[in-house]
């Protein structure tokens, strides 16, 4: 069974996971990455052979964005190793994770800014 960007229903699983132990990594064992941001994962979305995650965040305050993702991106390896540890039962491999930021709330913000006017 697929949904309309076409993932399988193990794909959704995976991805719903995910995205649940990763918000849980920032709020515990990651914190120190994230320390003066709200840090929330807005999406999941996983290959069709579960070996690559794409992990959307959004960072608030905006302007901060740029730092946080650097030091997301540089601890990529430990936050992997942290998922791995509690999804060990679940998956064979843990998936190569990838990072992005999601900034549709600052657009929506900036439109919002922008029809104030």
């Amino acid at each position: 069974m697929e949904n309309t960007f076409g993932e399988s229903t193990r794909q959704q699983k995976v991805a719903r996971q995910i995205q649940k132990d990763i918000s849980e990594l920032f709020l515990k064992e990651c914190a120190e990455l994230v320390r003066g941001v709200i840090v929330s994962v807005t999406a999941v979305r996983v290959s069709p052979d579960l070996e690559y995650a794409r992990i959307y965040l959004s960072i608030f305050p905006f302007d901060r964005h740029e730092e946080i993702m650097a030091k997301i991106n540089a601890d990529n390896w430990k936050i992997r190793k942290l998922l791995g540890a509690r999804m060990r039962n679940q998956l064979r491999v843990v998936p190569e994770i990838t990072f992005f930021l999601d900034d549709s709330l600052e657009y929506i913000e900036n439109i919002d800014n922008l029809l104030k006017k």
